[in-house]
């Protein structure tokens, strides 16, 4: 069916989207005809990637800091300037952190709490005049989170308030998406297994721990960056309109172990 995976000329914001998994999607969106915004902390390294990115296609960078309300407020406020009506939002941004458990700080859950579950809920809302105004019957403004395979099923390694945020980030996806469905808005969590990202850099650019890491994955790889950017296209596109409060893990097959 054409037109059916189209997003060419949609207005798309992605958050932590200079590095790892939201440059992967930011990239797949920027090829695919949509003017796309980015958004990170770091002003330099947001307008590298937008200057990159352009080489592409449409897109521009918002550098912000969206851990705290006035950020993300600060940014809806900027994106709204820049465009009438904002088509898809992927939250994207977060942070991880790993300790044995007994000395596993306070600070952690308080940092992942603000960055991971917090910054989602804020953003979100804050943009809410601006899905709105792209949104109808026939095609949903969307909202796009990126959770984790580790908020479905007990990681493998000690990080206990990265699991817990997003598993957060996998309710507060269903609540959203009850909420919103009469305003005509989508919201749906994509559940990454293990994709190169500054998250997993620490076991992928180990042979050995990469190789074992491969071998608990059915489809016997890690993620590429098309498996990322397809999964977000689709939700985004007329093929993925009649879909949300869904959770949709893009792991290889990792939580089918149970």
């Amino acid at each position: 069916m054409p037109g059916l995976f189209s997003v060419e000329g949609k207005a798309v914001l992605v958050t932590g989207g200079t590095r790892g998994i939201g440059l992967m999607i930011a990239r797949g969106f920027v090829e695919a005809g949509a003017q796309v915004i980015i958004s990170s902390r770091k002003a330099d390294v947001c307008a590298e990637i937008a200057e990159q990115l352009s080489d592409l296609g449409r897109c521009e960078a918002i550098p912000a800091d969206i851990s705290n309300a006035a950020g993300a407020a600060r940014l809806a406020e900027q994106v709204l300037a820049r465009v009438p009506a904002l088509d898809v939002l992927v939250n994207n941004a977060g942070a991880t952190w790993g300790a044995p458990l007994e000395a596993y700080p306070e600070s952690a859950f308080d940092k992942l709490w603000a960055v991971n579950v917090k910054a989602v809920f804020q953003l979100t809302t804050a943009l809410l005049p601006a899905l709105r105004a792209s949104a109808s019957a026939d095609d949903p403004a969307r909202v796009i989170n990126i959770g984790s395979i580790d908020g479905i099923r007990v990681p493998w390694m000690e990080v206990y308030a990265y699991s817990a945020t997003k598993a957060a980030v996998h309710m507060l996806t269903r609540s959203l998406a009850h909420q919103l469905a009469p305003e005509h808005i989508t919201v749906n969590a994509i559940a990454p297994g293990p994709f190169e990202s500054k998250m997993m850099a620490f076991a992928l650019d180990d042979p050995a721990t990469r190789a074992t890491i491969e071998h608990q994955v059915p489809l016997g790889r890690i993620g590429r960056p098309d498996d990322m950017a397809g999964a977000a296209i689709y939700l985004a596109s007329r093929a993925g309109a009649y879909l949300t409060g869904a959770v949709i893990p893009v792991d290889g097959g990792i939580t089918t172990h149970g």
